[in-house]
C-alpha cells in the first residue's frame, strides 16, 4: 500500500475507536456497561444490529463465494424479513417487559436453572468459536498487505478490539457501530462504481452481468428442492427463517443489540429495517464478486490469491516448478481470453447458437486453468503441509490491493477492520454480559455490588477476548469463512431456538423435559453434521422440531409416570 493509503487506513481506525470511547465515558454500572441504559434511537439499533452481523467475514468472503460459484448465496437470507416480523411480535415486547440483560434470564423464570444454564452454555460455546473466526478474518487483509504471518496479525487485531471494548461496553460498541457502518455503505458504493469502470470500455455493467451469467456465476435464484444442497429458495426461506430467527431472537450478541433500543417500539423498528436492508446489502456484495469475476476476464488474475504463501513457495526449492506452472496459468488464460472476446461479439449480435457454443468452450477453459491452479495448491502442500491453501477469502482483497486507486484502497481495508471490530466487539460484550448475568451472578456471586459485576464484565471480556483470539489461530483450517461462521452456527441454533419455543408456546411442558429434549437434539444435530446427511441450513430446522417433539413426548412420559406411581401410592 502507498503512504496515502497507510494514513486513511490509521485515521479511519483511531478516530472509530477515540470516538466510541469519548461516547461511552461514564459508563460505571452495569446497566450502563451491558445495555448502554437502554437509551437508543431505531436508527440506531438498525445499524449496530447489521454491524454485529455483518463481519470483515461479509466483505471479505462473499465476493470470492460469488467469484468461485455465483450468487446463490443470497438466498440465505429469504427467510430474514418473517423472521424479522416473528421477533417483533413475540421476542422483543417479553424481554423488553421483563427488563432482562440476557435472552437466558428468562428461560429460568419459565423453566429452571438448569435449563438457563445449558442454554447460556450452547450460546457461549458456539459464539465463543464463532468469533474467533471473525477475529481471523482481517489478520488475512494485515498479512498479506505486510508479508507476514497471520499468527502476529491475529494477536494485533484481538488486542485492539478487546481494549475498546472492555473500557466502553454496549455504549463504546453501539456508537463506533453507527460510524462503521456509514463508512461501510460508502465504501461499498465505491467500490461497485470502481469495478464497473475498470472493465473495457465496450463492455458496461449490463455486458459484464451477461458475461458472468453464461459462465454461471448469476445463478441467484433456484426454486429445486434438494436436502443436499446448499443455497435454494427452500433452503433459505425455512433454513434461513429457522436460523435468523435463531440468531436474532436467542443469539445473545444481537438480543444484546436490540435491548439497548429506548422502548419496545424502536427495538421493533429497528430489526424491521434490518430485514429490510439487508438482503439488498448482500445481493450488492455477491454483486461485486461476480464483476470483479468479469473483470479477471479481461485481466490475468494470479494463480493463487494468497500472496503470502504464493510468495513463500517462490522462495522455496520447488521455485522452478511454481516458475512452470505460472507460465502454463498464463498461456491458458490467453487462450481463455481469445474465447471470452468471441463470447461477447456473439452477445452483441444475440447469436443463441454461438453463445451456447462459446459457453461449453469456456466451461473447457476454466476446467482447464482449475486444474492449473490445483497443480500450485499441491505444490503448496508439498512444500508446508500446514500452508493455508483455501484462497477464497483473498480474491477481493487481492483485486483491491492491485487494482484500486491510491487512498480508496485504505478506505476499503479499513472497512474491512470496521466490519471485524464492529461484529467482534459485538460478539466480546454478548459474551461478558452473558457469563456474569448468567454464570457468575446466578451461580457464584449472588448479592455482590454493582461495582463488582462491572469489573467482572471488564474481566469476562478480556477472557473471552483471549479465547477467541486462540481459535482465531486455527481458523484457516475451516475454508470459506463465511459458510464455515454459519455451518458452526447451524449446529446450536436449532436446539436453543427450539427451547425458545416451548417456552413461549407450549407452556404445559416443563424445564426438565426441555432440558434432556435439548441434549438428545444436540447429539443428534451433531450425528447428522457429521455424516453429512443434510445441507447445514436444514439442520436449524431439525434442531428445533426435535427439541418440540421430544420434549412433548418426555413431558407426556412423566405425566403417565407420576400417574402411575400416585395410583400405586393410593
Amino acid at each position: 500500500m502507498s503512504g496515502l493509503d497507510w494514513l486513511v487506513l490509521f485515521i479511519t481506525l483511531l478516530v472509530i475507536v477515540v470516538y466510541g470511547i469519548y461516547k461511552s465515558r461514564g459508563t460505571e454500572n452495569i446497566e450502563g456497561y451491558l445495555l448502554g441504559n437502554q437509551s437508543f434511537p431505531w436508527y440506531s439499533v438498525t445499524l449496530s444490529v447489521m454491524a454485529t452481523q455483518a463481519s470483515a467475514i461479509t466483505f471479505l468472503s462473499a465476493p470470492g463465494l460469488a467469484f468461485s460459484s455465483g450468487m446463490s448465496f443470497v438466498q440465505f437470507y429469504f427467510g430474514l424479513p418473517l423472521a424479522m416480523i416473528v421477533l417483533c411480535i413475540t421476542f422483543v415486547p417479553i424481554f423488553h417487559k421483563l427488563k432482562i440483560y440476557t435472552a437466558y434470564e428468562f428461560l429460568e423464570n419459565r423453566f429452571d436453572l438448569k435449563t438457563r444454564a445449558l442454554t447460556a452454555f450452547l450460546f457461549l460455546i458456539q459464539r465463543g468459536l464463532s468469533t474467533g473466526i471473525t477475529i481471523y478474518a482481517p489478520s488475512i487483509i494485515l498479512s498479506t498487505i505486510l508479508d507476514i504471518d497471520t499468527t502476529y496479525t491475529t494477536l494485533f487485531i484481538g488486542g485492539l478490539v478487546i481494549s475498546y471494548t472492555v473500557y466502553g461496553g454496549t455504549k463504546a460498541v453501539s456508537y463506533t457501530q453507527m460510524l462503521q457502518m456509514s463508512i461501510i455503505f460508502l465504501g461499498l458504493l465505491l467500490a461497485g462504481i470502481l469495478v464497473v469502470r475498470l472493465l473495457p470500455d465496450n463492455v458496461g455493467l449490463g455486458k459484464a452481468l451477461q458475461i458472468a451469467g453464461k459462465m454461471g456465476r448469476t445463478n441467484a435464484i433456484d426454486f429445486k428442492f434438494d436436502w443436499n444442497n446448499q443455497y435454494t429458495v427452500w433452503s433459505g426461506l425455512i433454513g434461513g427463517f429457522f436460523l435468523q430467527l435463531s440468531y436474532f431472537g436467542t443469539d445473545q450478541s444481537q438480543v444484546g443489540r436490540y435491548l439497548t433500543g429506548s422502548s419496545i417500539g424502536q427495538s421493533r423498528l429497528g430489526l424491521l429495517m434490518n430485514g429490510l436492508v439487508k438482503i439488498p446489502m448482500q445481493f450488492l456484495i455477491l454483486l461485486i464478486g461476480v464483476l470483479v469475476f468479469t473483470f479477471y476476464q479481461y485481466q490475468q488474475p494470479p494463480v493463487f490469491f494468497n500472496s503470502y504463501e504464493l510468495g513463500k513457495l517462490e522462495k522455496s526449492e520447488y521455485k522452478e516448478e511454481i516458475s512452470k506452472i505460472k507460465n502454463d496459468y498464463s498461456n491458458a488464460f490467453v487462450e481463455k481470453q481469445a474465447q471470452i472476446h468471441i463470447l461477447e461479439k456473439a452477445l452483441d449480435q444475440d447469436d443463441e447458437q454461438a453463445i451456447n457454443t462459446q459457453r461449453s468452450i469456456l466451461e473447457e477453459a476454466d476446467k482447464k486453468t482449475r486444474a492449473i491452479r490445483q497443480q500450485a495448491v499441491d505444490l503448496m502442500k508439498k512444500n508446508d503441509p500446514k500452508a493455508d491453501t483455501n484462497d477464497n477469502n483473498y480474491v477481493f482483497l487481492s483485486f483491491v490491493t492491485r487494482y484500486l486507486p491510491q487512498g480508496l484502497i485504505g478506505l476499503l481495508i479499513a472497512i474491512i477492520f470496521l466490519a471485524s471490530m464492529g461484529s467482534t466487539a459485538g460478539s466480546l460484550n454478548s459474551l461478558a454480559s452473558t457469563t456474569v448475568i448468567d454464570i457468575y451472578k446466578r451461580l457464584i456471586n449472588k448479592d455482590a455490588s454493582d461495582e463488582k459485576y462491572l469489573s467482572a464484565s471488564r474481566w469476562a471480556t478480556v477472557i473471552w477476548g483471549i479465547f477467541c483470539i486462540l481459535m482465531a489461530l486455527y481458523a484457516s483450517e475451516m475454508g470459506n469463512l463465511l459458510e464455515a461462521v454459519n455451518i458452526l452456527g447451524s449446529l446450536f441454533y436449532g436446539t436453543i431456538l427450539g427451547i425458545f419455543v416451548v417456552a413461549f408456546y407450549l407452556k404445559k411442558i416443563g424445564g426438565s423435559a426441555t432440558f434432556y429434549a435439548a441434549i438428545i437434539t444436540e447429539v443428534i444435530v451433531f450425528g447428522c453434521w457429521m455424516m453429512d446427511i443434510m445441507a447445514f441450513l436444514w439442520l436449524n430446522v431439525v434442531g428445533c422440531v426435535l427439541v418440540v417433539l421430544i420434549a412433548l413426548i418426555l413431558q407426556r412420559f412423566q405425566k403417565n409416570t407420576l400417574a402411575t406411581s400416585s395410583a400405586l401410592n393410593t
